[in-house]
């Protein structure tokens, strides 16, 4: 009964959806409200529908229906309440699911906007999210269904549909098979979230551009409406990242953060043309440049969170986050390709109307700067893509050694992977020269800097960065790429820094106040400036800890008896006991004891273990960790012998400085919640300006 209401909710929604678009178009092509107001109420309709649908999935989730698939999938008796809740985004059916209704929940809260001075974008905006979120709900009919049950035929054989076939009855089961290990830990949780928030969000900046595109205006009112919306997209997308990367570091073993997994780049991508695109909308707003360009980047960021949608979903990928193999990959392929045709087929012919009003006047200025960020973060996009991509290409390629054999021995169609070496030694001169521009683009100023005002502004900070840099190299740092990498993070952080000095000193002089006050009522005033500032210093703060795991971490591997010991980089474990264990939710534990000393002296004890969950013959290794501002100490239980012979292989990492990775992560979020918080007082001040205008306009 459950499963026929969530079901027959979700066949409703995705007919409202066809509506509300043809409703759309029709009012928007007949220059009819009432019929653009009944598409936006359909859109309104569609959250609490999917809702209804989410619920049901719940509610089976957590009542073990196992005659349904999904349920008997992911959950299992032994499973606590949270973990079966959060079983709706912990398979392929269920997470899809959750996409639509987050997708439906941001459509329907854009529509609560007042639409007074955009009311032509209103159909267009109704339309792009109707059609993703449309979409979406049809992969869950017709291909991904979470509500296919369980049936034994006549002949004994266990079929999925989800209608009765004739002569079968339900298959009940006592228990299910569970959620896989890896997505049992608290940061799954909140993850996939955060992450699917920031997807989702950026359909909502692209449905104004594309709105922008089919009602021909010029202006930069679509970019002014969704700037908070951007950043709101771009603030869950980054936590999303960056609690992935928490949760690889706590269980995935690599003993890091990051292993350029091809699920984690798709992850990435859709961040790496964001972060451009919301510079570069400023480059719109100042000086009236690069409409078209925001466009391109906007359509982009939209694309490659489906094209990400499509990796990790389509089987095609070996990954240790992706879901088996489905048939929605092609599916997902083509939406792709014809939403950006459509963009692109409406781009060349507005082209016309998107020429620049204005002109770069320096290459030294904030525009040009801002451009040349642009680029270096689509150099990263174009790097990332291929290296995700390749596996496949080059696997393909053997139909062109099919098709022409005289050079079959070029195109043999092996499936051939590029690895972290390659990525990072491609990514990390870019990233390099990021960092230098994130401490130089602040200082030059809008229209027209020159190489002396610029380096008049810099030389301050990029000296006090060379004195850092110096100490390093005092204190033992020898190596010139981490010396130079350092002295870009303290150009960073030193800019940043100065720059806010600078205009506390100014508002200092000009009004008296004390410094700290000075800065504060700034930072109040100018949100979006300083907020963005703040999220530069977390960066600077991540790149260091970044810098020191990829440059000085140190491990080692190695099988050592009970009371023997194991050393790396001053410490040392010294191996005493192992106990083997269950535990009531269906675990059998084997856990090390530790005992570990630096520089000779006992520092702590660590617990090391590997868990295997018996209901999905799966096991999860769950790390050892002596954590200080400074370093980790990191140990896992590779192997072990039968109590008897008390032998256990250990593997240590010592990764300096990647607490300061999380630090800058807290400092970047912190900033970008600063950049999007409203400031109330200046919109009811820009509406009241707004309506003297319009009434001087009229009268």
């Amino acid at each position: 009964m459950v499963a026929n209401l969530g079901y027959g909710a979700l066949i409703i929604t995705f007919l409202i959806c066809l509506y509300g678009i043809s409703a759309a178009i029709y009012g928007a092509l007949r220059k009819a409200p009432a019929w653009v107001d009944s598409a936006r109420n359909a859109m309104l309709l569609t959250w609490p529908l999917v809702t209804l649908t989410a619920l049901c999935i719940i509610y089976l989730l957590l009542t073990g229906h196992y005659e349904v698939e999904y349920v008997a999938a992911v959950t299992s008796n032994s499973m606590p309440f949270y973990l079966k809740v959060t079983a709706l985004w912990g398979g392929q059916a269920g997470s899809l699911i959750f996409w639509s209704w987050l997708m439906s929940g941001f459509a329907s809260a854009v529509t609560l906007r007042k639409w007074d001075r955009d009311r032509e974008f209103l159909p267009w905006v109704v339309v792009v999210a109707l059609v993703t979120l449309g979409f979406f709900l049809s992969l869950s009919i017709f291909v991904e269904n979470p509500f296919t049950r369980l049936w034994i035929s006549p002949t004994g054989n266990v079929v999925e549909s989800m209608l009765q076939p004739a002569g079968s009855m339900l298959f009940t089961q006592a228990d299910g098979r569970g959620l896989n290990p890896l997505l049992r830990h608290p940061g799954m949780i909140i993850h996939p979230p955060m992450l699917y928030l920031g997807f989702v969000s950026f359909t909502i900046p692209f449905a104004f551009a594309f709105a922008s595109l089919v009602t021909g205006r010029s202006d930069d009112r679509w970019i002014r409406v969704t700037r908070r919306w951007t950043l709101v997209a771009w603030l869950f997308l980054s936590l999303g990242l960056i609690l992935g990367m928490r949760w690889a570091y706590d269980v995935l073993g690599w003993g890091g953060y990051w292993g350029w997994d091809p699920v984690e780049v798709a992850a990435l991508l859709p961040w790496l043309v964001g972060t451009p695109f919301l510079h570069s909308v400023m480059i719109q707003e100042k000086r009236g440049l690069l409409k078209w360009w925001n466009i391109i980047l906007v359509t982009m960021t939209y694309a490659s969170v489906l094209f990400g949608t499509l990796l990790t979903r389509s089987g095609v990928l070996s990954s240790v986050h992706a879901f088996a193999q489905s048939a929605i990959g092609p599916l997902l392929f083509g939406f792709v390709s014809i939403m950006s045709i459509i963009t692109l087929i409406l781009l060349i012919f507005r082209g016309r109307t998107l020429k620049s009003e204005g002109h770069m006047n320096s290459m030294f200025s904030r525009e040009a700067l801002f451009l040349l960020n642009n680029l270096l973060f689509l150099a990263l996009f174009f790097i990332c893509a291929w290296g995700v991509l390749f596996p496949i290409i080059s696997e393909a390629s053997g139909l062109i050694g099919q098709v022409f054999p005289s050079v079959a021995h070029i195109f043999t169609g092996q499936k051939i992977t590029v690895g972290p070496v390659w990525f990072e030694s491609t990514t990390g001169p870019i990233w390099l020269a990021l960092l230098v521009l994130m401490a130089v683009a602040p200082l030059s100023a809008w229209g027209a800097s020159t190489a002396k005002t610029l380096s008049r502004a810099a030389w301050k900070p990029a000296v006090a960065a060379l004195v850092i840099a110096g100490l390093l190299f005092a204190a033992g740092i020898r190596s010139p790429l981490a010396l130079v990498a350092f002295w870009a993070i303290a150009f960073v952080i030193c800019a940043t820094l100065y720059e806010f000095w600078r205009e506390a000193a100014a508002r200092h002089r000009t009004h008296g106040e004390n410094l700290l006050a000075a800065f504060w009522l700034l930072a109040g005033r100018f949100r979006r400036r300083y907020g963005g500032l703040t999220i530069h210093i977390g960066v600077a703060l991540m790149a260091f800890g970044v810098i020191g795991i990829e440059m000085f971490q140190t491990e080692t591997q190695g099988m050592i008896a009970k009371g023997e010991q194991l050393s790396l980089s001053g410490f040392t474990i010294q191996y005493d006991d192992l106990k083997l264990f269950p535990t009531p939710d269906g675990r059998e534990v084997a856990r090390a004891e530790l005992s570990v000393f630096k520089d000779g002296k006992f520092v702590t004890n660590l617990y090391p273990r590997r868990d295997f969950y018996t209901e999905s013959q799966q096991s999860m290794t769950i790390p050892g960790v002596r954590s200080t501002l400074g370093e980790d100490f990191y140990v896992l239980l590779v192997d072990w012998q039968p109590v008897s012979s008390s032998g256990a292989t250990f593997k240590i990492y010592h990764n300096p400085m990647i607490n300061w990775l999380w630090l800058g992560g807290f400092v970047f979020i912190l900033g970008t919640l600063v950049a999007a918080w409203p400031d109330r007082e200046r919109e009811v001040e820009t509406g009241r300006v707004t309506r003297r205008r319009e009434a001087v306009v009229s009268a």
